[in-house]
């Protein structure tokens, strides 16, 4: 597979001169800076991709050409967006870039409760907590309906707890900067270099949220399906024609939540959206991560079934609690096991001619070094992408894919150096 890295652009302080040296061979990005609903021009595309090249790299996966809220419930102005959509999607074509990543997630992208949740080994890592994320549903939301949901809901993924008591503790003890800290991590820092509905510096983040919420008040996940197929049957010409391959990213928690329906979580969901759109274009971004954060997911049996339609791999794993909660594991442990995965899909990258591109995805933060000579906090990052912990994790990644390949008799290339 080809090692790519999530690259925020050109303003990001990781700079395409580090990734090279560390053995990354393509970028996965996007237009940060173009708006929410507007045309990704050919000019600025090829100002991107003629950038990353000057580096010796490639733009090998676009994450994200952004899915807007009104495709996703079917709003006034739906048909107007999937025009500007198509009009982007074959402006890439046009400029070679054949692989775009996006989600059909409503309003919330990836969730998480803490952002440097400690490890044993002193690092952090990304953390959900349930009862965490049910308080601010409950109590700072304020999302009509969610106390009798909540309550429905008290065992969570398969683990008996007393959800709901822990949730009133943390309302008993919460403080306005607890509750500010905690939309700063759910709305805020999670969602703003992601899905373009925020922004650091929103005055009302959580009104805009309520706001957004509002739009989908009586959408059904089969409503969604369909909004979804619509969608995808419309874009598929565009695909056809230029040889560009979708593959949507599982929701990140695999489950449904704050009275949204989700519908990337299972195998059931996965199989459903095949088979809508059977067309060769239309696949998975197989995150290993997202989908194992779910107990009822048995992640080498979906890797298995779906390695032929998957066009992109995300190559992490999650550590599940017995009361459900949930964080980013090491690349070499968590629910899952991350060599089994590689070699599905290393197999499956020798049958294309079209290679299939691989990242890392959310590595630990380290601590400062003292004296250091580099500190994570003030090199700036976006939540989960740090450079040090995304770097140990590829290290560790690199080395799984050099045996895999030995095993299956690959030659096995490190770029940038002797062979």
């Amino acid at each position: 597979m080809i090692r790519t890295w999530r690259w925020f652009g050109k303003n990001d302080k990781i700079t395409l001169a580090m990734l090279k040296q560390i053995g990354v061979e393509g970028i996965v990005t996007a237009l940060h800076d173009v708006p929410l609903g507007e045309v990704w021009t050919r000019e600025k595309i090829r100002d991107l991709k003629e950038y990353i090249e000057s580096y010796g790299m490639t733009w090998e996966v676009v994450e994200s050409l952004p899915v807007t809220e009104t495709i996703k419930y079917g709003g006034p102005d739906r048909d107007k967006q999937i025009e500007v959509y198509k009009e982007s999607l074959a402006n890439l074509g046009k400029e070679g870039i054949h692989c775009v990543c996006y989600n059909f997630m409503p309003v919330l992208d990836w969730a998480r409760t803490d952002l440097a949740h400690e490890n044993p080994n002193g690092a952090s890592n990304l953390y959900f907590n349930w009862a965490e994320f049910a308080y601010f549903d409950i109590y700072i939301l304020k999302r009509e309906g969610a106390m009798e949901e909540w309550r429905k809901r008290n065992v969570s993924c398969g683990a008996e707890r007393d959800l709901m008591a822990e949730v009133e503790a943390i309302h008993q003890k919460a403080t306005p900067q607890y509750d500010h800290d905690l939309v700063d991590t759910i709305v805020i820092k999670t969602q703003g270099f992601v899905s373009g509905n925020f922004k650091e510096g929103d005055e009302r983040p959580v009104e805009l949220f309520r706001d957004l919420l509002s739009l989908y008040k009586g959408v059904t996940k089969e409503q969604l399906r369909e909004n979804m197929k619509t969608w995808l049957e419309a874009i598929m010409p565009i695909c056809d024609e230029y040889d560009i391959d979708m593959c949507v990213h599982p929701d990140d928690p695999p489950f449904a939540i704050l009275g949204l329906p989700r519908i990337v979580n299972c195998d059931d969901d996965i199989q459903w959206f095949l088979d809508a759109v059977p067309n060769k274009h239309n696949g998975l971004t197989f995150c290993a991560g997202s989908l194992s954060a779910g107990a009822h997911n048995d992640i080498i049996r979906l890797a298995e079934k779906y390695h032929e339609r998957t066009h992109f791999v995300h190559l992490r794993l999650c550590h599940i609690f017995d009361n459900g909660d949930f964080t980013e594991a090491s690349h070499l442990s968590g629910n899952g096991k991350l060599v089994k995965i590689t070699r599905i899909f290393e197999k499956e990258d020798q049958q294309r001619k079209r290679r299939l591109p691989m990242r890392v995805d959310h590595g630990m933060t380290f601590t400062d070094e003292p004296g250091g000579v580099f500190d994570e906090k003030s090199h700036g990052h976006n939540a989960g992408y740090t450079l040090l912990g995304r770097m140990f994790a590829l290290g560790q990644v690199q080395g799984i894919i050099a045996a895999v390949d030995e095993e299956l008799g690959i030659e096995y290339h490190q770029p940038g150096f002797f062979d």
